[in-house]
């Protein structure tokens, strides 16, 4: 069974069609990416498959249950976890509370933000920390990282919550080349080793070529291709309306 399920999903902002009858799956330990030029709607899929958006029809199933009127948080704690293209972290916290805070969330002790609370959540702060990278760093506050430590760190906050599914939405996005590869690496080696059904965006086409098991691709909200990073870069479509001549 796929992990997630994408059936038939249409959304429409108006007279704008922002998807068209999108169907895919994502299977365990997979590393889907999403392309498509601006506009395509990569945005949008990913607002609905975490809960900000409904769609107008059609229907998103985790395990085989479906995600219709749950809210972000409800589909965060069954297991779809999202980081964003600016990183969304508390900056007046440390590197490990931020940590701390999702652990808390995602056991359901939020109503006890209490010294105990974080204290019993420690010791799996500091290994998701060490799976990052950034065990060194965790007393130091947040808004002193460094871009890609920022990136990596939200990377740790959403395995807090035992993601089936993570959406990275253009996770290298303003980092130097090397520091692209690091993450994505580390987030593919996260994914085999952990089961976690990968989806991301990207517009470097190094990235997308060099990480992912299988490529999508929108255009105008239509799912114009999808299959190996071989077939969809020789897709002529594909070529045509997005790729060019790279």
């Amino acid at each position: 069974m796929a992990v997630l399920s994408v059936s038939a999903v249409s959304k429409a902002y108006g007279g704008v069609q922002a998807l068209r009858d999108v169907s895919f799956e994502l299977g365990a330990g997979e590393r889907v990416a999403l392309i498509g030029p601006n506009g395509a709607g990569k945005t949008t899929c990913f607002n609905i498959l975490n809960g900000q958006l409904a769609p107008d029809a059609g229907e998103v199933r985790l395990d085989g249950a479906s995600l219709a009127g749950l809210a972000p948080h409800e589909i965060a704690r069954r297991g779809v976890a999202r980081t964003f293209q600016v990183a969304a972290l508390f900056g007046s916290l440390s590197v490990r509370e931020n940590v701390q805070v999702a652990l808390v969330s995602g056991r359901r002790l939020e109503r006890s933000l209490s010294a105990a609370a974080f204290g019993a959540c420690a010791g799996d702060a500091h290994r998701l920390l060490e799976r990052v990278g950034l065990a060194e760093h965790a007393e130091h506050a947040c808004a002193l990282l460094a871009y890609g430590a920022l990136k990596r760190l939200e990377l740790a906050v959403a395995l807090a919550q035992q993601p089936r599914v993570l959406l990275m939405d253009e996770p290298t996005a303003g980092m130097a080349l090397a520091e692209r590869a690091e993450l994505m690496t580390l987030a593919s080696d996260l994914a085999r080793s952990e089961n976690i059904a990968v989806l991301f965006t990207e517009h470097d086409m190094d990235v997308v070529f060099g990480f992912a098991s299988r490529v999508l691709v929108l255009h105008l909200g239509e799912l114009i291709a999808q299959g190996t990073p071989e077939a969809v870069r020789a897709d002529a479509r594909v070529r045509e309306v997005y790729l060019g001549d790279a």
